[in-house]
């Protein structure tokens, strides 16, 4: 599994609101300035958040975007599979509802059904709210 720009890039996106919240809406200019990241780009991530209930948008000149819930609410799970839909590394083992006739028989599944369950295992257990603090400790040790 290797995870898209766009997945990269929505967590960093959903950080930054997590880190700069002051409760004032966030503009996608200024994520983009401090991300580096095209605001063009950030508008097609930002459209996909909006529509799973992710972010909240406000409209006007002092518009922008913010959490919908507190960053302990939401996991890089949630976030990933948002913008990167299965993190399964093989069909044979996604969530859905589709099963592999040759289950049953097949070493491979195990080995694939155990990478799946590790990646979800991980991805599940971080919380935005731990990037948070990750986000301000690195800061905190940043030396120049």
């Amino acid at each position: 599994m290797k995870i898209s720009t766009k997945g990269r890039y929505a967590l960093t996106l959903m950080l930054d609101l997590a880190v700069h919240n002051t409760g004032e809406p966030i503009s996608l200019k200024d994520i983009s300035q401090r991300q580096g990241i095209s605001d063009k780009y950030l508008e097609q991530i930002i459209s996909v958040l909006n529509k799973a209930g992710y972010v909240k948008s406000v409209r006007g000149a002092q518009g922008g975007y913010l959490l919908r819930k507190a960053p302990e609410d939401y996991t890089v799970g949630d976030i990933l599979r948002v913008t990167e839909g299965s993190l399964a590394p093989v069909s044979c083992v996604d969530d859905s509802d589709s099963v592999c006739a040759n289950e049953a028989g097949c070493a491979s599944y195990m080995v694939y059904k155990k990478i799946n369950d590790a990646v979800n295992s991980v991805v599940d257990g971080i919380k935005l709210s731990d990037m948070v603090e990750w986000q301000e400790a690195a800061i905190n040790n940043y030396v120049i």
